[in-house]
């Protein structure tokens, strides 16, 4: 197993975020957490790549207990987390947003390495390279976004709400590159308020609510579940 979350729990001062929350996620895997707004989804990507501290609960990963660990040690174990909203440097090239997510390749051969296929995957970033972040389009950003988690070559990558704010037509094209990254290799870990097409990239899925884990299983069971269904798919 890639990843085993047990019992975590989270507070935001006196607010419980997470409630005892448990998952695994299996090499080779895309797991999807979907829910409403405010179910805990973020929260569980933060708590994994060590931006909040949980307060109860273990993390391991690859063997590792990551638990409580600082960000920067959990991002050279190999994980690395694409927040919600992007977080790209706007006043910075689409080139040097890449290299701040390089900072974890031991040599230049390998940074290069890294580049090639961000830039084979992305084709848009090689043509903007020389860009500032802060002038491209939404989708182009959340393709940045995307490009400066995988130079860090994780092999579990955690990916926060990439369809925000984007056009179908968008939604679409990233979601079809989140297929081939997981086709050549890394495992993604995804959190998205589009259930319907979370679910349709995803091999298994949980659904969380206020905090806890309320259903799981096969991504393709959980599409026909008549509550999912009325609750996320928009169907009654």
């Amino acid at each position: 197993m890639l990843l085993t979350v047990d019992q975590l729990s989270v507070f935001y001062g006196a607010v419980q975020a997470l409630r005892e929350v448990s998952f695994t996620v299996s090499k080779g895997e895309i797991v999807s957490l979907i829910g409403a707004n405010g179910a805990g989804k973020s929260t569980t990507l933060r708590a994994l790549s060590g931006v909040v501290r949980p307060s109860a609960g273990s993390i391991v990963h690859d063997g590792t207990s990551i638990a409580g660990l600082p960000s920067h040690q959990i991002a050279r174990l190999g994980i690395a987390h694409v927040p919600e909203g992007r977080g790209v440097f706007a006043n910075m090239s689409v080139l040097e947003n890449l290299e701040m997510g390089a900072y974890t390749r031991p040599s230049r051969k390998e940074v290069e390495e890294s580049f090639e296929r961000v830039f084979g995957l992305f084709p848009r970033l090689a043509e903007r390279a020389a860009q500032l972040a802060g002038t491209l389009s939404g989708g182009e950003q959340q393709m940045l976004a995307i490009g400066r988690g995988l130079v860090q070559r994780p092999d579990l990558l955690l990916l926060d709400e990439p369809s925000m704010g984007l056009s179908p037509i968008l939604v679409s094209e990233i979601f079809r590159m989140i297929g081939e990254i997981n086709k050549a290799g890394t495992t993604i870990l995804l959190v998205e308020q589009n259930a319907s097409m979370a679910l349709a990239v995803a091999d298994r899925a949980y659904v969380l609510e206020t905090g806890e884990v309320v259903l799981e299983g096969k991504a393709s069971d959980l599409q026909e579940d008549p509550k999912v269904r009325a609750a996320y798919l928009g169907e009654v």
